[in-house]
């Protein structure tokens, strides 16, 4: 086991606070997460070095759409989550803790796997699929030697963490896609076992220092009225209009058995987004046209996209047809 950072002693046991649960454990407890556990006094990792999946990637599959378009990415996620989200798509690793028999992966193995997919240009390594937040203290030793060796480093997150360990994570990551499941703090508690107020400020000081976009799952009647995207959008747009917003596409997974959300119900939510924000993108509706980017000059397409095929027309790093600059990192 790799002793955990973050947390201190307390009589008996500990007090986690890496994130925003504030766990306290004793007799061996495990927190919310499933992967910290308490051992005579002493906070563990236990899913440090645990590599549950990897994969190549389209750096669009994350979602990123403005971060190295067009580029893939090496992919790796672990056990655990310090949510529990009833529509979770990953549940099967974020749900579970890891076992004795997992093999483990060292930061440095991990980096050469990296390297050794040279041929396919990566930009780096997305610790995704499940909660990076709750891979804390392996993600900030793999992200150090991602950095020294000329790689990106993505983080694919629920932003539910406590800002000190964000604050020491924030300098080695170089984008974020952000899940914020809702903006009312009732649906965080209900469907997600946590608050929406930290994700908030977890959001606010990523896009001082790092690329962000964000994601927004959309689930038919629990967080998709017009009030509710209007009260997103506008937050959104007050730190800038320019970050990318993904509009996710709900489908039935996990504990929730709502129908998918309507098309037309994302195509109008999509709308009310793009009166106050540059980039707004459908999710999961194969084939649409809101997948594109589109200038917010000149109104002609600057990024055209075909699923995870990607065609990428900007000249110079600005659009092809009125020259204005894109807001993309190339």
């Amino acid at each position: 086991m790799h002793e955990a950072r973050y947390y201190h002693q307390k009589d008996p046991g500990v007090h986690c606070h890496l994130c925003p649960q504030f766990c306290r454990l004793k007799n061996g407890e495990k927190g919310l997460c499933g992967v910290r556990e308490e051992s005579k006094g002493k906070l563990y990792s236990l899913n440090y070095g645990i590599c549950a999946a990897l994969a190549m990637d389209p750096v669009e599959k994350k979602p990123l759409y403005h971060f190295y378009p067009g580029r893939e990415i090496f992919s790796t996620g672990t056990f655990g989550c310090n949510l529990s989200c009833g529509f979770c798509q990953n549940w099967h690793l974020a749900g579970k803790s890891p076992d004795t028999n997992s093999v483990r992966v060292s930061p440095a193995e991990l980096v050469d796997m990296l390297e050794k997919q040279g041929a396919k240009n990566p930009v780096g390594i997305a610790y995704t699929y499940s909660e990076p937040g709750m891979w804390y203290e392996y993600v900030l030793d793999t992200a150090q030697i991602v950095r020294d060796r000329g790689f990106k480093n993505v983080m694919v997150t629920n932003g539910f963490l406590n800002q000190e360990p964000l604050r020491e994570l924030l300098p080695l990551i170089n984008a974020f896609n952000i899940d914020v499941k809702s903006f009312q703090d009732e649906y965080y508690r209900r469907y997600c076992e946590g608050r929406l107020e930290p994700v908030l400020r977890y959001v606010e000081t990523a896009v001082a220092q790092s690329h962000v976009e964000i994601t927004y799952l959309v689930v038919p009647t629990l967080n998709d009225s017009e009030d509710d995207i209007r009260r997103f959008a506008s937050w959104v747009a007050s730190m800038n209009p320019a970050i990318p917003v993904h509009l996710s596409r709900y489908f039935p997974q996990h504990r929730f058995t709502l129908p998918p959300t309507p098309v037309t119900v994302m195509e109008t939510l999509r709308e009310i987004a793009r009166e106050t924000l540059h980039y707004v993108y459908l999710g999961n509706i194969p084939g649409s046209d809101a997948a594109h980017t589109v200038c917010p000059d000149c109104g002609k397409d600057q990024v055209t996209r075909d699923g995870y095929r990607t065609l990428n027309l900007l000249k110079d790093k600005a659009c092809p047809h009125c020259g204005r600059y894109a807001d993309f990192i190339l």
